[in-house]
């Protein structure tokens, strides 16, 4: 299996910045606009949140910007029709990112399908079990070319990193804390974890998540990893200065100049 993720960490090793944002928000339908200021800002990576009404692993903001795209009218079968056209639109990697919920009531088989006929590379769905996914899914996803990327954290147990590392063909997302999005702002607190995943010398790439929100924490991330994964900071930025393609350059050059 090969898709646009993989031909990323091929061609990049180290400095790799990934941007999320929750689709139909601000608005509902600026999702293909907030995507493509993204990929001409230089940006590796975005990741689009399909909203749920109960996000237990986000923090305020994006907690807010979900409820407020769900407001909006935000689903994932109109998510998926406003990205019917997103690879004539840029070719960087793309992933969805959400819960178990949503993709039951849309149908595993049916989103997993839909995402490769699009051109979704990956998914990240936190409270997805490693084993329902192993015995049910992973066929679908192998089929269909779409990359499952897994989560650790400081309290994840060497054998369990080994077993995600396994079942992994992408990425690892490492968690920086066993907090909600956008907390532990102070990375130095989490040296010995990222040291500690570092030299158990993985199959797989990592990148940093939670937490990374300025130039300083995107560069703190990357000392252990090969680049960072940034929503909070973003979203936070889009309520306070627009979507304009002036605003999310600027945001951009302020994490990685």
């Amino acid at each position: 299996m090969r898709n646009r993720i993989h031909k990323l960490f091929e061609e990049k090793k180290e400095n790799i910045l990934s941007i999320y944002f929750t689709a139909g928000y601000p608005s509902l339908n600026d999702t293909i606009s907030i995507i493509k200021a993204l990929y001409e800002a230089g940006v590796d990576l975005v990741e689009i949140g399909f909203p749920f009404s109960d996000p237990l692993a986000d923090g305020p903001v994006i907690q807010e910007s979900s409820l407020r795209a769900i407001e909006n009218g935000m689903n994932l079968k109109l998510l998926f029709e406003q990205l019917k056209e997103l690879r004539t639109v840029i070719q960087m990697p793309v992933i969805l990112m959400g819960y178990l919920n949503p993709v039951m009531q849309y149908g595993e088989i049916t989103f997993i399908k839909k995402c490769n006929e699009i051109g979704i590379d990956g998914v990240i769905i936190p409270d997805m079990p490693l084993r329902y996914y192993q015995s049910q899914l992973k066929k679908y996803f192998e089929e269909n070319n779409l990359s499952n990327i897994l989560l650790i954290s400081p309290q994840t147990s060497e054998e369990r990193i080994r077993q995600i590392d396994e079942s992994s063909d992408a990425f690892i997302y490492m968690v920086s804390s066993n907090n909600i999005t956008g907390s532990n702002r102070k990375l130095d607190l989490q040296t010995e974890y990222f040291k500690r995943i570092h030299h158990m010398h993985l199959k797989h790439p990592t990148l940093t998540g939670f937490g990374i929100h300025d130039q300083e924490s995107f560069k703190k991330a990357g000392q252990f990893s090969s680049g960072a994964i940034i929503g909070s900071a973003f979203i936070k930025h889009l309520s306070s200065n627009g979507m304009s393609k002036e605003s999310i350059l600027q945001f951009v050059k302020q994490i990685r100049p």
